[in-house]
């Protein structure tokens, strides 16, 4: 019997497709992208997160064979009607998401969208022109590059390496979770005024959410039958909260 392999040659001599692989990639390229966004919120310099989510897309590409980045889901949906599904509830939580944050805190900076939306730079009194062009932009580039980088890696090739060592379930907490964390660099572990700050609960109801969605993403992934139905999941959510804070904050 012929046991396939998803590394390419060269790698499958350092690494077994497993949970240990799987967490290698977590430390190489969460913690370094940890601390670029932490320097960004601070710096207001950007730029080098898209390097970041660059890597997390090539990844399944640098390391996985044709074999390997099928098994991770890039290939064709086997339920078109799922890319719909995603596309629905992906709006759906990110809507509910806003309406949970101004509820319990306003237009203050412990509101994760009104912190992360000053990251945007919206100009005071912009006119109504201008503001659709920025948020055109914005959108664009939120609903392309994040989520092609970021399920690339999380759902793609980190899940599958779980997976192969603990289930399909379990490795969902697992790159749930390493999602979720990162995600404080985000909100949670905010720079305002010049200092740093933790806002404990908010940061919490946060992560929860980010986790959450998560699953939602890999359900996405497992109803299509593709890594498309994640990304157009993820997409739909960074449209609906980039619409938020341009347009409802």
């Amino acid at each position: 019997m012929i046991i396939k392999n998803e590394l390419r040659p060269f790698w499958k001599r350092i690494f077994s497709f497993n949970w240990k692989f799987g967490l290698f990639l977590i430390l190489i390229v969460c913690i370094p992208r940890f601390i670029l966004v932490m320097n960004a919120n601070a710096s207001g310099n950007y730029s080098a997160i898209g390097m970041i989510m660059f890597i997390s897309a090539i990844a399944p590409f640098v390391f996985l064979n044709k074999y390997g980045r099928k098994e991770i889901g890039i290939t064709k949906p086997k339920k078109y009607n799922w890319l719909f599904i995603a596309l629905v509830s992906g709006l759906i939580f990110s809507i509910l998401l806003y309406f949970l944050g101004q509820s319990l805190y306003g237009n203050s900076y412990e509101n994760w969208y009104q912190y992360i939306g000053k990251s945007y730079n919206i100009p005071t009194g912009i006119d109504a022109r201008n503001k659709a062009i920025l948020f055109t932009i914005m959108a664009l580039t939120g609903m392309t590059f994040s989520p092609i980088g970021e399920e690339l890696f999380f759902r793609g090739i980190v899940h599958a390496s779980f997976a192969k060592s603990i289930g399909e379930k379990k490795a969902s907490i697992v790159d749930s979770s390493a999602f979720a964390v990162t995600h404080i660099s985000h909100f949670g572990l905010v720079f305002v005024n010049n200092q740093w700050k933790f806002y404990t609960f908010p940061a919490i109801l946060w992560v929860t959410s980010i986790f959450l969605v998560s699953v939602l993403f890999f359900i996405s992934k497992r109803r299509s039958g593709s890594l498309l139905g994640a990304m157009i999941c993820h997409s739909a959510f960074n449209l609906g909260m980039i619409y938020c804070i341009f347009y409802l904050m």
